[in-house]
């Protein structure tokens, strides 16, 4: 580390005011930042507000990540391994994913990093490592199938209109992954709903007991409870099975025992809120039995069981690692509560009542993320009226 140091210190003058590579100041400052802690300290748009800075906040996030990752391309290959009805082992089912699910990391990291680069340098700013974090989100909250331009596109896309519109990390009003999804959900439907999308295999064989589709886009079909497997097995679907993660899905999104793991992380760590994560859970729960209360016959979305809708598609993962954004969610402590609690309302709500629309978690974020500052303001609004009484009370 100190021949890393003096390495610096021996190059800076030259990107420093008059140095001979001035104007590549803020992107050698930033491959500085990201090697050792610096020596100033932030002074607007920080949403870290204890000793550690906002890289470090950012690569717990990414440890964090990684149970979901990991077994998002486990699941990737076994479900192409099962579709083509051949033996596996877990090494290969992982060797597998991996190599496709890295094309989408490459492409999400290299069109967003490279935007976000182009941006400090036209401006003349530190390049921040906002786009750490959702860069690896992104990759693992679509298809594995989805085409590589499309992503780009949508990379673009929530990058500039998400973030950089609004004065780049610490300003967006949106979640720029969950942004993302929604441009790849309007402009390429075909692409990110079916039964094709979600397993990476152009012959896919009729295999007893494999389906393709998503749990959610079997419901909405009208398949009933008790005729949705797990991968490769004749038997039904198991809260077990749900747990795993062993099913049809978005990259990242199907293990909740891995989401779990990193919301032990985040919440041991500090960073993320358990406010909002206990608050879409209960929402999510109680939004459930007030659907299975009124479900007609027939509507198998409605009528599933509300707990377990808490274990399919991207409920947990939005729950624990979009929903916590520290800068689009609510700021305040009972705002907290009431952003949460409308999230996983929503989500269910939307997921049961707009089969357009069956992955509702995504729209729900996004819409209480718009409405997040109202809440806040609303909290604190209260909180300034019942002081104002305390005080004429008082004074009375």
């Amino acid at each position: 580390m100190k021949a890393i140091e003096n390495w610096i210190q021996k190059t800076k003058p030259n990107f420093e005011k008059g140095g001979k590579y001035e104007k590549w100041l803020p992107i050698y400052e930033s491959f500085e930042t990201f090697l050792h802690v610096p020596g100033n300290v932030t002074l607007k748009g920080s949403h870290v507000r204890d000793a550690i800075d906002l890289k470090r906040a950012l690569i717990i996030v990414i440890f964090a990540l990684v149970p979901a990752l990991l077994f998002g391309m486990y699941n990737v290959g076994s479900l192409y391994y099962t579709s083509i009805g051949q033996d596996y082992t877990m090494w290969c089912a992982l060797g597998y994913g991996f190599l496709k699910v890295l094309p989408l990391i490459v492409v999400s990291y290299v069109v967003g990093l490279g935007i976000e680069f182009t941006f400090c340098y036209i401006r003349g700013h530190e390049i921040s490592e906002g786009y750490l974090v959702s860069g690896l989100i992104i990759p693992m909250i679509v298809p594995v199938d989805i085409p590589l331009w499309e992503l780009a596109i949508a990379v673009a896309f929530a990058v500039i209109i998400g973030k950089e519109a609004f004065g780049g990390t610490g300003m967006n009003i949106v979640n720029p992954a969950l942004l993302a999804r929604a441009f790849l959900f309007f402009a390429y439907p075909g692409n990110m709903s079916g039964s094709s999308v979600w397993v990476h295999s152009s012959d896919v064989a009729t295999v007893d007991g494999f389906s393709g589709e998503t749990i959610l886009g079997q419901l909405n079909a009208g398949t009933p409870v008790d005729a949705i497997h797990s991968v490769g097995a004749n038997s039904q679907l198991s809260v077990c099975d749900l747990f795993v993660g062993n099913y049809a899905g978005c990259v990242g999104e199907t293990s909740v025992i891995a989401i779990l793991i990193g919301a032990v992380i985040l919440l041991y760590t500090g960073i993320a809120s358990y406010r909002i994560m206990l608050s879409v859970f209960a929402g999510g729960f109680l939004m459930g039995l007030a659907m299975n209360a009124i479900a007609p016959e027939g509507n198998m979305v409605m009528n599933f069981p509300a707990f377990q809708h808490l274990l399919i598609g991207g409920f947990a993962f939005g729950a624990v690692f979009m929903a916590t954004d520290p800068v689009t969610a609510a700021q305040t402590n009972v705002g907290k509560w009431i952003y949460g609690f409308l999230i996983g309302a929503f989500a269910i709500l939307i997921r049961c009542l707009n089969p357009a629309y069956p992955e509702g978690m995504m729209l729900a974020i996004l819409l209480m993320n718009v409405f997040a500052p109202l809440i806040d303001h609303m909290v604190v609004q209260a909180n300034i009226k019942r002081r104002l009484k305390r005080a004429k009370v008082t004074n009375a």
